[in-house]
């Protein structure tokens, strides 16, 4: 008997979920969603500052478990030290420590940065890969990170899961799944390829100012009417102000 690898078990899971007929519903659905959101959020990028596939590459290595701005700050002083991949590899994991403590858990980032270019100069004549099998082969590159940097540094569509990605899709009806993998094979299924890099954008952007994690602002959700989320936040009550002082009898 042959045993099925998880990604191949999601995708037939995703396959088996939605009929031809309801997954047409949903593309439709998405469509509508994307064309407000784009209107709520015309300035939707990436939270990220990079220049190169390198630098985007440490950034999101950085990035796990803390804000993009604070990693922005770090990688402003950063990327003016190490340009190459090289430079990276030959710095010593306490100077590294040193330079990214304040993204947190810098000892295993610094690792991970160090291992990952050292692979980029040993297999990869120091250039990051465009193709998402050699990205997921390299150290403390999951497939949300590959999936980001492909998007974002090469202009392949793709979909990364991110806590606002993930969250978002599940309260839109999106998906029902909670595992990032199987998200993004939900996704993929029903976001125009290209618009998906996009879509990403504007969840993030949305779950940050809007779609909060608890207590999102419905009232102001120019996508609303296209969310089935049963826990809407209703309008606070306005206040009334008598006609007449209540103190004058």
């Amino acid at each position: 008997m042959v045993k099925r690898s998880g990604t191949t078990r999601a995708r037939s899971e995703s396959r088996r979920g939605a009929s031809p007929s309801s997954r047409g519903d949903v593309t439709a659905r998405v469509k509508k969603i994307i064309a407000a959101l784009k209107r709520a959020h015309p300035d939707a990028k990436l939270a990220l500052d990079f220049s190169s596939p390198l630098e985007l590459l440490v950034a999101l290595i950085l990035a796990a478990q803390c804000t993009d701005a604070k990693v922005n700050e770090v990688t402003r002083q950063l990327f003016k030290r190490y340009r190459r991949a090289r430079d990276y590899a030959d710095a010593s994991q306490e100077e590294l420590e040193e330079q990214i403590r304040a993204t947190g858990f810098y000892r295993q980032k610094a690792k991970s940065v160090r291992a990952c270019c050292r692979q980029l100069i040993e297999r990869f004549d120091e250039e990051v890969p465009a193709n998402l099998d050699d990205l997921l082969t390299l150290p403390g590159v999951g497939r949300k990170t590959a999936n980001v940097l492909l998007g974002n540094a090469y202009g392949v569509s793709g979909i990364g899961v991110d806590t606002h990605v993930a969250r978002l899709s599940q309260r839109l009806g999106l998906t029902t799944q909670t595992e990032p993998d199987k998200i993004e094979f939900d996704l993929n299924a029903t976001v125009p390829r290209k618009e998906q890099v996009k879509f990403c954008h504007l969840l993030q952007y949305h779950g940050r100012r809007i779609c909060r994690a608890r207590r999102p602002d419905c009232p102001a959700c120019v996508i609303s009417p296209l969310c089935p989320f049963p826990e809407k936040t209703l309008e606070e009550p306005k206040k009334t102000v008598p006609a007449r002082s209540v103190w004058l009898g």
